[in-house]
């Protein structure tokens, strides 16, 4: 008997088994709401970006911005050159690397994991007006 009573709560949970009362029908559109509710929050996440959906808005595709990846602590690239694939959602970057704030090398260097996703655009970094040279003109005399 206590079998036969296990087999058909288990029936019923698997919801094999036809809903015995209206309770049980209630109960269950009241789980497939909570699941349906549960589902859509996971949706709303937003997807982490890769290095070209970063820059993509940035002039220039983000030449002489900062980027780094969100793990990263205190090392930034400033992007020097971008070579986009056609898609233009993936392809390869090279920059001057930064730690601490501080150039690090010289010369340019190859971004790894461009591709992946995870990057953030260091506002810091922003070009101003005061780093793009002034043109002077002649005053009328």
């Amino acid at each position: 008997m206590a079998q036969r009573a296990a087999g058909s709560l288990l029936r019923r949970s698997l919801g094999l088994a036809p809903p015995t009362s209206q309770r049980a029908l209630s109960a269950s559109a009241a789980a497939a709401a909570a699941a349906a509710e549960g589902e859509a929050a996971k949706a709303k996440r937003a997807k982490k970006k890769n290095l070209f959906d970063v820059v993509q808005f940035l002039p220039d595709w983000g030449v002489g911005f900062k980027v780094a990846k969100t793990t990263w602590r205190d090392v930034s690239y400033q992007i020097t050159k971008i070579n986009l694939y056609k898609d233009g959602r993936h392809g390869k970057a090279w920059g001057i690397r930064h730690k601490a704030g501080v150039q690090v090398a010289d010369a340019p260097i190859k971004i790894s994991g461009v591709n992946k996703r995870g990057w953030k655009y260091i506002k810091a970094s922003q070009k101003t007006v005061q780093d793009t040279p002034k043109v002077e003109t002649p005053a009328a005399a």
